[in-house]
């Protein structure tokens, strides 16, 4: 039997090329690899190196769902089902709009995988494959089954060796499709279980694909004192708050943390209070950053436009800050109100929703009517922060000839502008 787990890519196929290049593998299709018996032959293709080979001769074809990549697969399974195939949907979307997904589909997996995959091999087997799979609990993470990283494309990924150590998040920002997902319980696996995986890598730098790394900060400084000897480099997604704690911050600097990626979102503390994001306060933001990098842990800030408190000049007003504070690195999103989330029910109930072609849910897309400016003005705003932070000036300028980790922030900045910004 044969299995062909597919990632959709960015890059449109119709243009003829692969981007030949992604920050980091499909870490839940080698997960996916891993729980299938192992008499059946396993393939991951990811969209970013190759083209979908719709004449593969698979049994299953499985394909994970982000909203903005939703029409793009819906095309990839009608095609694959035309010519016979069994096609599986699942991820974010798939979860969000199950009936929907259902109509490209053979079957679809509402939420984690972990404990219906082995049931959907089954079933697929008897020949008794069901439209719909729910998962009655959440996967236990002490039960985490180490991804099949043998089968990811053997070059090409910014960062190879990424795991995660937690899933969930304990806040709820109505903007957030993640936690939809994963649910705002949080979980994490055994600490020593994490040790051992990463030991085995038998690399020095080290992603963690967590939603909060620091979500727990007992846990966490349970974690970082336990990756001191490993010696390792790495860089993960976590609240700001983790700057009050002097504790944490020391534990995350000798475990090897040199990068973290924080939502700071907004400078503006009206638009952060109807994101529903308390936790972050705008008066500490340069305080609790210059903490994180007297630590040598770079910040990579993530921030959102279009909310009702924008007006024009908050593109150029978030640009001065972040280079205020140094930001090594940038994301500027528009705000997306994604199926799923309190945002897309609140915009829906209100008439907002201007674009339902989920393929423009790419937070660069305006698909709801802004309050302050002309979706138009909103697209050229985010476009040009992203152009600005990442060119060639501005980088030396945030950089500079000296700091820690230099190359690898180089690195990721010239990445960040070949991907996001040139594409």
């Amino acid at each position: 039997m044969k299995l062909l787990l597919i990632a959709p890519s960015w890059i449109d196929p119709e243009l003829n090329r692969n981007s030949g290049f992604s920050f980091l593998p499909p870490l839940s299709l080698g997960i996916l690899a891993a729980l299938t018996p192992p008499d059946w032959e396993v393939r991951i293709l990811d969209q970013n190196f190759e083209r979908v080979d719709y004449d593969y001769p698979a049994d299953l074809v499985g394909i994970t769902l982000l909203t903005g990549l939703a029409p793009r697969a819906y095309a990839m399974a009608d095609r694959f089902r035309a010519q016979g195939r069994k096609v599986v949907l699942g991820g974010i979307h798939a979860t969000a709009l199950p009936e929907e997904a259902a109509q490209h589909a053979d079957s679809v997996v509402v939420g984690e995988a972990e404990n219906l995959w082995p049931q959907v091999v089954s079933d697929l087997l008897a020949g008794s494959l069901r439209p719909v799979y729910r998962a009655d609990a959440r996967p236990d993470l002490a039960h985490w089954v180490r991804p099949r990283r043998e089968l990811f494309p053997s070059r090409g990924f910014w960062l190879t060796t990424a795991t995660q150590t937690t899933r969930g998040c304990p806040f709820r920002c109505n903007f957030c499709s993640v936690t939809q997902f994963f649910g705002h319980t949080y979980r994490f696996r055994p600490v020593p279980d994490v040790v051992d995986e990463v030991a085995g890598m038998g690399s020095r730098l080290v992603g963690f694909l967590d939603d909060n790394i620091v979500g727990n900060t007992r846990r966490a400084k349970e974690l970082f004192r336990a990756l001191i000897p490993l010696r390792i480099r790495w860089m993960s997604q976590g609240s700001l708050t983790m700057a009050e704690d002097e504790e944490l911050l020391t534990l995350a600097e000798r475990s090897g943390c040199i990068g973290m990626f924080v939502g700071l979102e907004s400078i503006n503390p009206a638009a952060l209070a109807s994101l529903g994001k308390p936790i972050n306060i705008v008066s500490r933001y340069e305080a609790a950053i210059k903490r994180l990098h007297d630590h040598g842990i770079a910040v990579e800030g993530a921030f959102m436009f279009g909310l009702d408190e924008d007006d024009e000049s908050v593109f150029e007003r978030t640009l001065d800050f972040a280079r205020q504070v140094r930001l090594e690195l940038a994301q500027f999103a528009v705000l997306t109100p994604f199926p799923g989330t309190p945002l897309y029910s609140q915009m829906d109930a209100a008439g907002r929703i201007i674009d339902r072609d989920w393929g423009n849910y790419n937070a660069r897309d305006v698909v709801f009517r802004p309050k302050g400016m002309a979706p138009e003005r909103l697209k050229e705003g985010v476009d040009w922060s992203w152009r600005e932070f990442y060119s060639l000036p501005s980088t030396l300028r945030q950089l500079g000839l000296w700091r820690r980790h230099l190359p690898c922030l180089w690195g990721l900045n010239l990445a960040f502008r070949r991907s996001l910004v040139e594409a």
